[in-house]
Order: C-alpha cells, then structure tokens, then sequence
C-alpha cells in the first residue's frame, strides 16, 4: 500500500506556475474570479478561463455549491483543466469539516474521470475563509489518501511559513 509521502508533496509557491494535468481553483460560487488564489489562477489563465467558466450552468447564480466542483479547460496555465471547488466558510457554513473533505473528494473525482494523473491543489479555505490550517491540513491529507486517489500525483501549493509548518507537520504525523 502506498504511503502518503507517495503520491503528496507541499510545495511553498505559485500553484499558477504548476504543470499538472489539472490545477484545482479555491473558487467561490459564482466561478468568475475573486480574490486571493482564485483571482490568481484567473489573472494567469487569461479571459479565456473566465469565457469557460460561464459556460457553467448556474442555478440561483450558482454555478459551484460548497463541497462541489466543476472542470473546465486551463486558459493559458500550464495545466489542461482548472477544477474549481468551493470550501466552506469555517464558522459560518453548517458541518464544515464535512464540507470540505466533500470540496477536496469531489476535485479529485473529477480529476480521475477525466484523465489525470497530476494535480496541484491549494489549501482550501485557509484564507480569507478561516478555516484553522491544522484542522484543514489533517482533512485535506484524509481526503487525499483515500483509494482510489492515491494512484493520483497530488503537490499542494502552499504560501507562507506558517502554513508550510502546520501542513508539513501534519503530513508527516499521518505518513
């Protein structure tokens, strides 16, 4: 059986910069850019991720619920699609420990069905969402080293010091 040290690597950088089959999005519900990763992915993918992802359905004006995610093509990344996911607003949305396992099952999901082998991942909801980075780091690796999913080459991207030493501790405590 494979380790998590395996098939997940933390990286401290630029998830724009990854060359992955697939870059997942911290998106919000809409999926037309915002802040923070999300506007970073969409600054670096160019006007073209943005005509992709309003080709998305929107129901309400929501085109991706917490705890889902939706695929579309890359833009300009060197990446072939950009899976966007909407994590939780940690101490505003219900159960949402929950909805973020769901927010990082469902990216890979996608990822799988549709052929890839690499994916680069941000920490989900550890920004401007507040979700405590120990907490999200053990939920994230969790979700991650599920099978099928380890068969997936996974690197999150993470920016800073402190969230490089929170999830690097908490890999190595579950490796």
């Amino acid at each position: 059986m494979n380790s998590f040290v395996d098939h997940i690597q933390l990286v401290q950088g630029d998830i724009t910069k990854a060359r992955v089959d697939a870059i997942v999005n911290a998106a919000n519900q809409k999926m037309l850019g915002g802040g923070g990763v999300d506007g970073a992915i969409h600054n670096a993918a160019g006007p073209k991720l943005l005509e992709y992802c309003k080709r998305v359905p929107a129901v309400g004006g929501v085109r991706c619920p917490s705890g889902e995610a939706r695929i579309t093509l890359a833009g300009d990344l060197h990446a072939k699609f950009v899976i966007h996911t909407v994590g939780p607003v940690y101490g505003a949305d219900p159960d949402p420990e929950v909805l973020l396992a769901k927010a990082y099952q469902s990216s890979l999901e996608l990822a799988m069905e549709n052929g890839c082998q690499s994916v680069a991942l941000p920490a989900l909801s550890c920004g401007a969402y507040g979700f405590p980075w120990d907490k999200a780091a053990a939920i994230a690796l969790a979700a991650c080293g599920r099978m099928p999913f380890q068969n997936l080459s996974l690197t999150f991207y993470l920016s800073g010091d402190g969230i490089m030493h929170a999830w690097s501790q908490t890999l190595s405590e579950v490796s």
